[in-house]
């Protein structure tokens, strides 16, 4: 196939996901295997978890850095671009109408019936996801512990990189001296980022100052939604450019848009200096995510050569998920609450375990199942 189609390709592949990828990065992640992987075979599906591994250790969304280097494995430098962007846009472009609404109306439209269905189908689309990476990830009874563990650590309320990078460490070392390596094993340097910036103090909002603000978070971000929160009600609410009630609403928007969390920050850009705003706050926060992806990518595979990094690597995807059933494990308790969740739950696992509809159907159907059983009143 020639590049020019394989960027085609890659439009197609991650606009469309961008489009329908609502509950999250282990979601996105799971819908992100079944196309590129199952679907496309682009790669097999031990490198597929290589590099999930890999993006968890540096800063920036998960799911968006993961289909970076899907596209830069299938188009180069760059398919990574268009596959972000395209991933990216669907949820800048929803996200800035529904700034614009809530900017002139003062309130946001009623989704809820929509988004109650979309979570139990979710629940389906990971757990398949966790089944056919973990069975790649499982190289052993001792990596299947290690993974055990990294659940146990996750659901006790470690912080997932923490786990991911002792799991790393500790797989390393124990393998290393379990096959007795010797002097010969090569060696990487390790590759260290450091970013960082210097904004003013003065409490005026600026379109300059937005972009700076958010190029810091993009920089340094770990987890979830609920961190996003954390760094910007420090960044925005104790600077007096937001209040606390419109940082939630903004990130509200961001959990029940599909694509990235953090197209969160369009909506917070566009409170605060309209368009322009909008587009610097962005721009600043997804910018970290494509230059740490364009670096760390061509370095995978010399991880694999080398035995000692092959351990750490290995260790790491096995954590990897782990993090994503611990993930599954809270979502399924906040979720399941009622009959109406388990039904669409159980309709949902049927369409994705015993049936090959795409995982996109899945989701369009969770949530018109949630519209109309929200009329059920019993």
């Amino acid at each position: 196939m020639k590049p020019t189609n394989n960027l085609k390709e890659v439009a197609i592949v991650f606009f469309k996901l961008g489009c329908f990828a609502f509950g999250g990065p282990a979601a996105h992640i799971a819908m992100m295997e079944d196309e590129v992987v199952t679907k496309r075979e682009w790669m097999t599906r031990d490198y597929f978890l290589d590099l999930i591994g890999a993006t968890n250790l540096i800063p920036g969304p998960n799911s968006t850095e993961m289909t970076m280097h899907c596209g830069y494995e299938r188009a180069g430098k760059t398919g990574l671009f268009v596959a972000g962007i395209c991933f990216i846009f669907p949820a800048i472009v929803i996200t800035g109408f529904l700034a614009w609404l809530y900017v002139e109306y003062g309130e946001l439209p009623e989704v809820a019936p929509f988004i109650f269905g979309i979570k139990p189908a979710v629940l389906a689309i990971i757990a398949s996801a966790i089944l056919k990476l973990g069975r790649k990830a499982i190289k052993g009874w001792e990596i299947a512990v290690l993974g055990i563990l990294v659940f146990l650590a996750s659901v006790s309320g470690v912080n997932e990189i923490l786990a991911l990078l002792g799991a790393g460490l500790i797989g390393m070392v124990y393998f290393q001296i379990k096959t007795n390596l010797s002097n010969d094993v090569k060696s990487i340097s390790p590759l260290i980022l450091l970013s960082g910036s210097v904004l003013s103090t003065v409490i005026k909002v600026t379109t300059q100052k937005v972009f700076w603000t958010f190029l810091k978070v993009g920089a340094v971000l770990y987890g979830s939604g609920y961190v996003l929160f954390a760094y910007l009600d420090t960044e925005l609410v104790g600077r007096g450019w937001l209040t606390r009630p419109e940082l939630i609403d903004a990130i509200a928007v961001g959990q029940f848009t599909p694509g990235p969390v953090l197209s969160t920050a369009t909506f917070i850009g566009y409170q605060l200096t309209g368009f322009w705003g909008a587009i610097a706050a962005t721009t600043g926060i997804f910018l970290p995510s494509f230059l740490f992806v364009l670096i760390l990518n061509p370095f995978i595979p010399r991880m694999r050569q080398s035995k000692i990094l092959r351990y750490f690597l290995d260790s790491v995807n096995i954590a990897a998920v782990a993090v994503m059933l611990a993930v599954l494990y809270v979502m399924t308790i906040d979720t399941l609450t009622n009959w109406k969740a388990i039904l669409i739950t159980i309709i949902c696992a049927y369409l994705t375990f015993w049936t090959r509809i795409s995982v996109i159907w899945t989701v369009i159907i969770g949530a018109v199942l949630g519209f109309v059983l929200n009329f059920i009143v019993f």
